[in-house]
């Protein structure tokens, strides 16, 4: 086993880092509706704190509110008889992509780098 002292030493946990990968594993909980607390209630503690975790947590929160509105309209769209069909898959597909966009936004942070979702309506700012 080699060493290689030139290597950079391996990203060390920080409690900020921390909050921020909670305020993005929020999105897990967005098939149910709540996704968007966690991101909204570390981004409240931290805004006059860390602007680095208030950052990554109010994009966070434009993410999930963002799939909120998203996940209602495609409920409302399920209601309706012939097309309801396409309302369900839309959320599945909402819900699945929230997950998968979550992890790898809190993968991105938790190794000290910043994430931005691909497509967000900034409803906050």
């Amino acid at each position: 086993m080699s060493h290689d002292p030139y290597a950079a030493p391996p990203a060390r946990s920080t409690p900020a880092a921390t909050w921020a990968v909670l305020a993005h594993l929020g999105g897990i909980l967005a098939y149910f509706y709540v996704g968007w607390v966690t991101a909204l209630v570390v981004w409240l503690v931290h805004r006059g704190k860390d602007h680095g975790v208030a950052h990554q947590a109010l994009v966070a929160l434009n993410f999930q509110l963002t799939v909120l509105v998203a996940l209602v309209a495609a409920r409302i769209l399920a209601e309706f008889p012939l097309i309801g069909f396409v309302g369900w898959i839309a959320m599945v597909a909402i819900g699945v992509a929230s997950l998968v966009l979550s992890v790898l936004a809190a993968v991105a942070v938790s190794s000290g780098g910043t994430y931005r979702y691909p497509v967000t309506l900034e409803l906050v700012r």
